[in-house]
């Protein structure tokens, strides 16, 4: 008789002191601040487009790309990575007259904004992996092996043709050569 009162005692008791749980998460806030001037030199390729380039989040490139950029940005961009006008127009699927057409404020279209964006993270990737930019666009118009013979520059017309590029940075980053 005396066991049966004690655990009824116990299993009273540990009812009684079950906490509910906090909805809360308890995870460091670190892991989702941007270190200071990452992505500098994204932006950089990117200068003249409207944001602080020092603190731009990915949020703050996503409302870029979504608002669209100045033609006058996209030029300073081409101009930077050594494009001609005809293989920057290659890239964003547009005539190379109808970009003439464009006033230099005037925002093109959102979907050039995007390649626009996608060109200057590529860029970005391969400054970081071969050191230098001009290392990096000299590696662009190389006919190489691992592409069959054809420059990195040409793939850049397709999204696949930038995960080709991407992929073999990669592949580079990590001394895989072949």
């Amino acid at each position: 008789m005396r066991i049966r009162q004690i655990v009824i005692i116990f299993v009273h008791m540990s009812y009684k002191d079950k906490k509910e749980p906090v909805n809360q998460v308890n995870e460091p806030l670190v892991a989702y601040l941007r270190a200071p001037n990452e992505g500098s030199s994204f932006m950089s390729i990117l200068s003249g487009a409207k944001f602080n380039s020092k603190s731009a989040s990915d949020w703050d490139i996503l409302k870029l790309t979504r608002e669209g950029l100045p033609k006058r940005v996209l030029m300073l961009m081409a101009k930077k990575i050594s494009l001609t006008l005809q293989e920057l127009s290659n890239v964003m699927h547009i005539s190379e007259r109808t970009l003439q057409r464009y006033d230099d404020d005037e925002v093109v279209k959102t979907e050039y904004a995007e390649k626009a964006i996608n060109l200057a993270r590529l860029y970005t990737r391969g400054e970081e992996v071969f050191g230098s930019l001009e290392k990096f666009k000299t590696w662009m118009r190389t006919p190489l092996y691992v592409f069959h013979g054809e420059t990195p520059v040409s793939l850049l017309d397709t999204s696949v043709g930038f995960d080709i590029i991407f992929t073999e940075l990669g592949r580079i980053e990590h001394g895989i050569f072949a």
